[in-house]
């Protein structure tokens, strides 16, 4: 098994002794199978839609016994049976820690009409799977549904080259920060300059984002009306030689499009780049 361990470092409000101030976390990674059942290796992620079969299923058998309504429990439980068993055929490594002892006993409680039997053994059966939630679902988001961006490309709109997305990242920040150097410095054209590139290097970024965000009102969210106003601001302050509003609004941009974009995308990438380099 191969296993990722990550340091998390505490922070409290008091000194702590050396070795209380470390903790670690092991990650176990699932079986490499299972990345066949998501995109985009497979056209849909029927690992996911599998899961979510199992948890509508497992309602639909708790509530007709309930019910006592035997016909539809006995149709419900059946779509059980077959999505649970699927997992053994699609992970071959799980087959052997399926518990269909606890399905059968199941099929027989729910012939004879024991709701107690019943429950008890699914009550079992739905334990089993969350220890195995417990182990790998968190692996499994972050490996197989976080983005990834290894693969965009951003197309230049000047020079209608295609760049990788990490270099288009890094040129953007370089030229907010030369925005906020040049302009404090006194340098105003070289400040309008980079403001110029940067406006430009995000609108070539906003057209990569249609690669997932499909409607654009997505999009707008971020990289729309509210930061042009932030970057017109900034350069009204840079006409004027207003270092306090071009310095203003620029963090206004930094924290609206920039951290807000970093806060939903760049941790969870990140962190699927680490789960995938094996």
């Amino acid at each position: 098994m191969i296993r990722i361990v990550f340091a998390l470092l505490l922070v409290v409000s008091q000194s702590l002794p050396a070795a209380e101030e470390e903790k670690t976390l092991s990650l176990q990674l699932p079986p490499a199978s299972l990345e066949k059942w998501y995109r985009p290796a497979n056209e849909r992620d029927v690992w996911l839609h599998t899961m979510f079969r199992l948890r509508r299923e497992m309602q639909a058998v708790a509530e007709y016994a309930a019910l006592e309504d035997k016909v539809r429990l006995q149709k419900w439980l059946a779509r059980l049976q077959k999505d649970y068993l699927s997992i053994g055929d699609m992970v071959p490594e799980w087959k052997d820690e399926l518990e269909d002892g606890l399905l059968k006993k199941m099929r027989l409680a729910a012939d004879s009409g024991d709701a107690e039997a019943l429950a008890r053994a699914q009550k079992k059966l739905r334990k089993s799977c969350q220890s195995c939630h417990v182990e790998y679902k968190l692996v499994a988001a972050l490996r197989y549904r976080a983005p990834d961006f290894s693969a965009v490309k951003v197309e230049s709109e000047e020079t209608l080259d295609e760049e990788e997305y990490s270099r288009v990242m890094a040129r953007l920040s370089l030229l907010l920060n030369r925005v906020k150097i040049a302009g404090e410095d006194g340098r105003q054209q070289a400040a309008m300059d980079a403001l110029d590139q940067l406006e430009q290097r995000l609108s070539d970024l906003g057209e990569s984002c249609s690669a997932c965000h499909k409607k654009e009102r997505s999009r707008e969210i971020i990289l729309g009306q509210e930061a042009r106003t932030s970057l017109a601001q900034v350069r009204k302050g840079l006409e004027a030689g207003d270092d306090k509003q071009t310095g203003r609004y620029l963090g206004e941009f930094a924290v609206g499009v920039c951290a807000d974009c970093h806060a939903i995308h760049r941790l969870q990438s990140s962190m699927r780049r680490l789960l995938s380099d094996d």
